[in-house]
């Protein structure tokens, strides 16, 4: 199968891709000739890409999914996808920011399976929530000392998890781009198609949102 080696990924392999993974400057010359090669359907240009990015597609989909299996085979999805999509690639984002834009919305087309089958989702407690740029560990109080702390740290990331989880898509993806995998606000309009000013009205319900649902866990 043309590129075969490419599309075939292992969990031991995204750590070996994730330190294998390079950066092209932006706009530059190199960068130019390389999505001219991409799109003339090069095997070698689209192996470098797969090394240069599965790491952080595969990143932002297991945050969507928090399931590896399910993570792994969406990544193989998106760069399927970016493969017949090339050619109308026109530059007006770069090749990381498009690449999680089609990561998204084949993620979007399994939304419904994920709801059959319950998939629970996860977040950094680290994440700031609220006007106040609270973290979430914050959120959920926890004045118990060791070795009941062990204990009740995976409560409260369980009511996390299911928090994050129950939140609208539009949300979740808002909050799962920006406090987890730490894009600009630029990055993730280009990444949902949408302007500024709805990433940060998004980001700023999606976080009050966790805070409400948290609190009437």
């Amino acid at each position: 199968m043309f590129f075969e080696k490419s599309m075939t990924f292992g969990e031991e392999e995204f750590s070996e891709v994730a330190l294998a993974a390079g950066q092209i400057s932006v706009r530059s010359s190199v960068e130019i000739e390389f999505i001219e090669r991409l799109k003339i359907g090069e095997a070698d240009a689209f192996d470098a890409l797969v090394i240069r990015y599965s790491a952080d597609v595969y990143a932002v989909l297991f945050r969507l999914t928090q399931d590896a299996e399910e993570a792994a085979d969406l990544t193989q999805e998106t760069f399927l996808s970016a493969l017949k999509a090339i050619k109308k690639f026109r530059g007006e984002a770069d090749l990381k920011t498009w690449l999680v834009r089609i990561a998204i919305n084949e993620s979007r087309n399994r939304f419904r399976w994920w709801t059959r089958r319950r998939r629970e989702k996860t977040v950094s407690l680290d994440a700031p929530v609220g006007e106040q740029e609270m973290p979430l560990s914050e959120t959920v109080s926890s004045n118990f000392a060791n070795p009941e702390e062990t204990i009740l740290q995976r409560e409260r990331e369980n009511r996390l998890q299911k928090a994050l989880g129950d939140l609208p898509e539009i949300f979740r993806e808002a909050v799962v781009l920006c406090d987890i995998e730490g894009l600009s606000y630029e990055e993730i309009a280009a990444a949902l198609e949408i302007n500024i000013g709805t990433v940060k009205s998004r980001i700023a319900r999606g976080r009050e949102e966790l805070r409400r649902k948290l609190n009437d866990i």
